[in-house]
C-alpha cells in the first residue's frame, strides 16, 4: 500500500515559533493593503476589497498551496479536501456568505443551485454491527434513552426559536446565554440528567465535530450552538468534490496576480504611521495588514503584539484513501458521509459522491480524526512521534470493523496532520475580555480569524474577513465598517 504524509507548514511554522533569525529582505514593495493567510477569512477580506472596487493589496500565505483549512488537491480518481468539506446552507441573517455565494453562481434569485447542494442518501452511522441511516442512534436504543433524545431536541428547539445562536455571532443575541459558557457541556447535560450512553455519544461526537474536543472541555454556549445555530429542515448541505476548496478555487480566480504563497511573514513592525510586513524575501509597507493567520502566531510576528490568552487549538489528522473498488457493504447504501459509532475518529466523506456517473468503481474517502481526550499539546506531541505505518494501521483497524475488505480495496493512504486545526471554545472563552478585546481591535493590524468568534465555522471566518476588510478601508478613508 501506497501512501506518505503531505506537504506541511511545519518547518516554516516552527522558525517562526523559535524566532530564528532572517536576513534582510532582498526587496521593498509598497502596497496600502497586506492581508496576511490565505484561508477563508483572509480570501473573504480579499474579495470584499475587491467587490468594493478596491483592487490595490497583495494576499501573503505560508502555505504553498492556498486555502487554510479549505485546502484540497486530486489524483487521477476525483478531487477530494484536505480539511472542511462542506458549508450548511446559509440562513437570512449569514448575509455576507449570502453575498459571497451568490457571486459565485451558487445562489441565483434566492434559490440554490442544485448541483452544489448534497445529494442523498446523505448520512449513516455503523452502530452494532449493521448501517443505519442518519448520524443520530436508532438501533438498541431504550426507551428511556429515546425519551432523552426527545427532551434534549425539544431543548435545542427552544434555544433556535430564541434567535441567540445565529450564523455568525454578531447576527444574534449571543450574550443572552452568555452564562452558558461558565459551563461546560458536560456540566450542563449532567445537571438535566442526560446519561443515555447514546445520547452522550451523539453530543460528544458534535463536539469533536466542530471543536476538536469532548464535551467535558467544551463551552455548553458552543455545544448548544451546534445544534441551536441552523433550522433542521434546511436543505443541503453545500458542497463538492474538492470539499470548500472548491469556493478557494472561485475566489482565487478572482484574485489575479495578488496572491503570493511559499514565503512565510516572519515580522510586522511599526514604521511611523505605517507598517512593514516582512517575509523571508521582502518587505512589504502598508498602511494597514489584515491579520487572517491563527490568532496564536500573533505574539511571535507582531511587534508590540496585544495579549493573547485563552487560544488554545486542537490538533488533526486528515487521511485521503484512494480505492480501487469499493469494499462490500452490509445493509444501507454508502452515504457522502460515513461515521462509526465508538470510533475514536469522525468517519469519511466519499468525494466521488456528488458524481452525476451511472457506475463508480474507484473512488477517494476523506477520513477525518480529532485527536480529543488528551491535551492538545500531547496531540500534537503524537502527531510527530508515530510514522506514517502507524496512522495507515490505526486508520485501517477502525475502517474494519465496518469494511472487513477495506485493506484488499485501499490502494494509497495520503495523511495531513494538522498541529493547530481549529480554536478550542473552552468554558470562559466565548465572552471573555481576551476574545472580546481582539476581536474589537481597531488598529493598523486588523485580526481576521474565525478564532476571533471563538467558533471555527465558514460564517464566522467569512465575517471576521469582510468585517476586517471594511475597517482597513476606514482606515484608508473610505466609507464607514460594519459593525
Amino acid at each position: 500500500m501506497a501512501g506518505r504524509f503531505v506537504d506541511e507548514g511545519l518547518a516554516a511554522g516552527h522558525r517562526i515559533r523559535d524566532r530564528s533569525s532572517i536576513s534582510a529582505p532582498a526587496r521593498v514593495v509598497h502596497t496600502p493593503v497586506i492581508i496576511v493567510g490565505a484561508g477563508i477569512a483572509g480570501l473573504s477580506a480579499a474579495w470584499w476589497l475587491d467587490r468594493r472596487g478596491f483592487r490595490d493589496f497583495l494576499l501573503l500565505e505560508l502555505e504553498r498551496q492556498p486555502g487554510g483549512n479549505a485546502r484540497w488537491s486530486e489524483n487521477e480518481v476525483t478531487a477530494f479536501p484536505w480539511g472542511a468539506h462542506y458549508v450548511p446552507v446559509p440562513g437570512r441573517r449569514a448575509r455576507y456568505v449570502r453575498a459571497l455565494f451568490e457571486d459565485l453562481g451558487v445562489l441565483r434569485d434566492g434559490r440554490w443551485e442544485e448541483r452544489h447542494l448534497c445529494h442523498s442518501p446523505q448520512e449513516r452511522l455503523f452502530l452494532h454491527g449493521r448501517w443505519q441511516e442518519g448520524l443520530e442512534p436508532e438501533v438498541g436504543l431504550t426507551a428511556g434513552d429515546r425519551e432523552q433524545f426527545r427532551r434534549f431536541h425539544s431543548l435545542m428547539a427552544e434555544f433556535r426559536s430564541t434567535g441567540a445562536f445565529a450564523v455568525p455571532m454578531e447576527a444574534g443575541d449571543a450574550g443572552r446565554f452568555a452564562s452558558l459558557d461558565r459551563l461546560s457541556m458536560a456540566a450542563w447535560m449532567a445537571a438535566r440528567k442526560f446519561d443515555s450512553p447514546y445520547l452522550d455519544w451523539y453530543a460528544g461526537y458534535a463536539c469533536r465535530d466542530d471543536y476538536g474536543c469532548l464535551p467535558p472541555e467544551v463551552s455548553a454556549w458552543a455545544g448548544i450552538h451546534y445544534f441551536a445555530a441552523r433550522e433542521p429542515q434546511e436543505k443541503g448541505p453545500l458542497t463538492w468534490p474538492e470539499g470548500n476548496g472548491w469556493i478557494v478555487r472561485r475566489l482565487l480566480e478572482k484574485l489575479g496576480g495578488r496572491l503570493r504563497v511559499g514565503d512565510p511573514v516572519r515580522r510586522i513592525l511599526r514604521r511611523g504611521s505605517r507598517l512593514a510586513v516582512r517575509t523571508e524575501t521582502t518587505e512589504y509597507v502598508c498602511d494597514a495588514a489584515i491579520f487572517a493567520a491563527p490568532t496564536f502566531l500573533a505574539p511571535y510576528v507582531l511587534e508590540d503584539a496585544p495579549a493573547v490568552s485563552g487560544f488554545h487549538y486542537s490538533p488533526w489528522l486528515v487521511a485521503n484513501l484512494t480505492l480501487d473498488r469499493l469494499p462490500r457493504e452490509r445493509g444501507l447504501a454508502p452515504c457522502w458521509d460515513n461515521v462509526l459509532y465508538d470510533s475514536p475518529a469522525l468517519g469519511y466523506v466519499v468525494a466521488t459522491h456528488q458524481s452525476l456517473r451511472t457506475h463508480v468503481d474507484r473512488t477517494v474517502w476523506t477520513y477525518y480524526w480529532a485527536l480529543a481526550g488528551d491535551p492538545p499539546a500531547r496531540g500534537r506531541a503524537l502527531l510527530l512521534e508515530k510514522d506514517w505505518t502507524w496512522w495507515k494501521e490505526a486508520i485501517l483497524a477502525d475502517l474494519e470493523r465496518a469494511h472487513p475488505d477495506i485493506r484488499q480495496a485501499v490502494a494509497r493512504i495520503d495523511i495531513l496532520r494538522l498541529g493547530h486545526a481549529m480554536i478550542r471554545p473552552g468554558p470562559g472563552f466565548l465572552f471573555s475580555q481576551s476574545r472580546r478585546r481582539l476581536a474589537q481591535a481597531q488598529g493598523p493590524v486588523l485580526f481576521a480569524n474565525s478564532d476571533l468568534s471563538g467558533l471555527p465555522l465558514f460564517e464566522e471566518a467569512n465575517y471576521r474577513g469582510v468585517r476586517a476588510a471594511d475597517l482597513a478601508l476606514a482606515r484608508l478613508g473610505g466609507t464607514p465598517a460594519i459593525r
